[in-house]
Parts: C-alpha cells; structure tokens; sequence
C-alpha cells in the first residue's frame, strides 16, 4: 500500500470554502473576527461546557443501550438453542435483518453516518466535507445500536465521537459562533464523545489535538479540555466513576502504585520486540479492512442492505457457536486482563476477531474501530507475554502487564496516535506503572508501519470518505 501524504491542517488563515461555510463573508479574514478577542474566549468555553454536557448525556445513553443489547442478545442465543435449527435461524435471521436495518437507515437517512465517523470528523474539520446534519445522531444511535448490538465487531467510541461532535457544532451554529469557533467545538465535541465511551477524560481532549487537528491551539485546547470534563461529570452520573477494565492486583505489585508492578529494566527489550510484532499486525489488520472495504464496494449492484445483511447473518452463525466472541468485545478484554483467556485459544481468537472485524466495518453501518483494536491488542499482548514468562521465569513477567502494554501497542500501529494510545489504555485499566514499557512498546509499534508504508488508518479512510461523500450525498431518497 503506497504511503499517504498527511493532510495538512487548515489554518484560520486559509480562506474558507464558501460552499460549506455559507457564513463567511467573501474576502473576510477569520483572523479579525470577533470571536478571536479575549471576552469571546469566555464564550467559546462556557459553549464547550454546555456541549459537554448534551454529548455526556447522549453518548452514556447509548452506552447503557448498547450493554442492554449485549444482555439481550445473550439470552436471545441461549434461549435459541433450546429451539434447535428454528433457534439457529431464529439468531442468524434476527442478526442478519437488524443490520440489514441499520445499512437501510444510513442509506436512506445519513450516508455519513456510516462506519466509525472519526474520517468524517476529519474531513469535516479540514472543510473536505460539510459538517453532518443534526439527523445524524438519530441514525447514528439507533444504527449503532442495531449493528453492535446483533453481534458485529464494531466499537461504541465511532458512533459517540460523531454524534459529540454533531452535538457540539449544533451549540455553536444556534450561538451564531463564526467557523473557527464552530471548528473548536466540533472538534472538541468530537473528544468529548471519546471520553465518555471509554470514560477516558484525558485522553478524548488528546484525541483532538493529535489526531483531529494534529496540532496545539489554546482555543480548541480550552474547548477540547472543557467539553471533555463536562461531558464525563454528566456521564458518571450514569456510568459510575470506576475504569472500564478492571486488572487484577498481581503478586508482584504489592509495593506498586496500581494493580501492576513496575516492569524491571531486563524485560524492557521484550517489551520492545511486542511493539515491533504489534506494529506488523497493525500493517496486516489495515490491510485487511481496507481490502474487505474495498470488495464491498466493487459488489456496487447487491443492494448495500443486502450486503449489509449477508454480513450480518454470518455473525449471527459465529454467535451461534460462540457467542463470547461477537460484539464490541469488552468482555473479550476485560476476561483476557483478568487472566481468564485459554492461552492455546488466544491465537485463533484472534486471527477470528482481526477477520470479524474487517468484515463488520465494511458492512456500511454506524461502528467504531477502538474497541476491537483494544481486543486484538489485549489477545496479543497476554500471549507474548505468557511466552516470556515461560522463556524468563526470572523475571517476574505478569501476562497481564503485557496484554495492557498490547493495547496501547496496537493501537498506535494502527492509528499512529501514541499519545492518545498509552493514555486511553491508561486510564481505562489504572495501568500507571507501565508507562514505560508503553514507550518502548509504542516506539516500534509506530516505526515499523510507517517502514512499511502503512498509512494511519484513519487517513486511508477519510481520503475514501472525501472521495464517495459526495456520491453518497446524492443517493438519499
């Protein structure tokens, strides 16, 4: 895969598209504009506050509706198999029809309401495509939650991102706010919306500054930093305060700061070679879900429902057999950091969750790229990390340890976001102690793609939105 030229950032100084920004004035110069002078900033952060909170609300709604689908698709399935072979096409119809449901809502309602949302983002905020309509977060709830919740291996943090942002740049349109105060929102709306899928406060405001607008600027940081603690304290409300993965305390952690001892200096190069193999599976799984992607698009004449629901009914006969590894797959995670994963099954849960993955994105429903990736990364990391226990009983290596270092690991090979990767993980296992053998881990998992030439994923998937967005616009009917 050729490598991608990284999109430069806008500037306020570049003069705005006036067939998506229809505000702005011709020749007008945003760096005079009201909004840049100091009383305005108060403004803009009491906007991040109030869209903060809007996005909290909603996106710890569809959190708490998604953990009530995964409850009822596992009674559904259990009851199922008392039925027999009208239980197995009870769970494979019923999978195969609720996502063929969510293509048809994205098709006919919102075409940029499908896949993660995070390219749309992007491209929105570089004035490559316009910001989604309000309609969006109708399509993206009930599309998400009819998609995640059959079974498909997709993340809640697409959907919330999307629809944070669409919340927030809804508060700036309705305060008349000009663009780049409009941009500052929808970026850190978009932050906020990753916080509260992962209860990750820290790192939704990073997100915007390293992979949305890939670069610091006190505006959009004030914002991003505000929408994400408003949005948080609203949705702890409903959520709970504690991280989303609990990790057991280990035997040698009795004198650590968290549930993991400090990683000793002899195991920092293994640690460093989990990166470089991270890395090459990051490449691999790129690969892959660009390929299937792309196979969907050359079946142009099957209906994108009827992909849609081909797709879907084949998750449903992998549920059917093993319903524990369908879904978003935090309870794949969360069981592989506690220590419950069959070590000789890791292997091939993987390479069935790196597949499951790619076929589920490119069913053209709402779903986010995270949450798997943190699975993949969870899987690889307890199993390099058994091995080197096995290889080094000298050590004191906790499997465990390995597989939070995985996440961050793979993670950053796939969307070459490091910052955001080691904070993420860390605030969502209270994995503190190991910060640094996620430095070394990250280091490579980031080379070796880009020696590769294995383009970040998200700008290989917003070069294709900017490409079809349009096509796609015209297809509503």
């Amino acid at each position: 895969m050729p490598c991608l030229a990284p999109v430069r950032p806008v500037c306020y100084t570049t003069p705005l598209n006036q067939n998506l920004d229809p505000s702005v004035e011709p020749g007008s110069n945003p760096d005079v504009r009201p909004e840049e002078e100091p009383g305005s900033l108060l403004v803009l952060a009491l906007l991040a506050l109030i869209a903060g909170g809007a996005a909290g609300l909603i996106c710890a709604g569809f959190r708490l509706a998604l953990e009530e689908a995964d409850r009822l698709r596992d009674r559904v399935i259990a009851l199922a198999h008392d039925g027999g072979f009208a239980g197995f096409l009870l769970v494979t119809g019923g999978a195969g029809l609720a996502v063929a449901a969510a293509a048809w809502l994205v098709r006919r309602f919102s075409p940029y309401a499908s896949g993660s949302g995070i390219p749309h983002v992007e491209a929105a905020l570089d004035q490559q495509l316009p910001p989604a309509p309000p309609y969006l977060i109708l399509v993206k709830f009930f599309g998400g939650l009819l998609a995640i919740g059959s079974g498909l291996a997709l993340g809640r943090e697409g959907p919330s991102v999307q629809m944070g942002a669409v919340v927030a740049h809804i508060v700036g349109r309705i305060s008349r706010r000009g663009w780049p105060d409009r941009r500052a929102l929808l970026a850190a709306g978009a932050g906020a919306g990753l916080a509260v899928a992962f209860n990750a406060p820290i790192a939704g405001a990073i997100f915007v500054l390293e992979e949305l607008v890939r670069r610091f600027d006190t505006r959009i940081a004030i914002t991003a930093l505000g929408t994400s603690a408003t949005a948080i304290l609203v949705a702890r409300l409903f959520l709970g305060d504690m991280p989303d993965f609990h990790v057991p305390i280990t035997a040698f952690a009795t004198m650590a700061t968290g549930p993991l001892a400090y990683a000793p200096a002899a195991s920092w190069p293994l640690y460093l070679g989990l990166g470089v193999l991270a890395g090459l599976l990051a490449a691999l799984y790129n690969r892959a879900l660009l390929t299937a992607v792309a196979a969907a698009d050359r079946l142009e004449r099957w209906p994108v429902e009827l992909q849609a629901g081909v797709i879907g009914g084949a998750v449903g006969i992998l549920a059917w057999f093993a319903p524990g590894l369908v879904g978003g797959g935090d309870q794949i995670t969360q069981r592989v950091l506690a220590g419950g994963a069959t070590l000789m099954l890791i292997p091939l849960a993987f390479l069935l969750r790196l597949a499951l993955g790619a076929v589920s994105y490119a069913a053209a429903t709402p779903g986010g790229l995270f949450a798997p990736m943190l699975v993949l990364g969870a899987q690889l990391g307890f199993f390099c990390g058994a091995l080197c226990r096995m290889a080094f009983p000298d050590l004191g290596i906790a499997p465990e340890a390995f597989a939070v270092v995985g996440m961050a690991a793979f993670f950053t090979g796939v969307v070459q976001a490091p910052v955001t990767g080691i904070v993420l993980v860390i605030e969502m296992t209270a994995g503190f102690t190991m910060l640094l053998p996620m430095l070394a881990a990250c280091f490579a998992a980031i080379l070796v793609p880009n020696l590769l030439g294995s383009a970040p994923i998200y700008d290989s998937l917003r070069q294709r939105a900017t490409r079809t967005g349009d096509a796609r616009a015209k297809n509503i009917r």
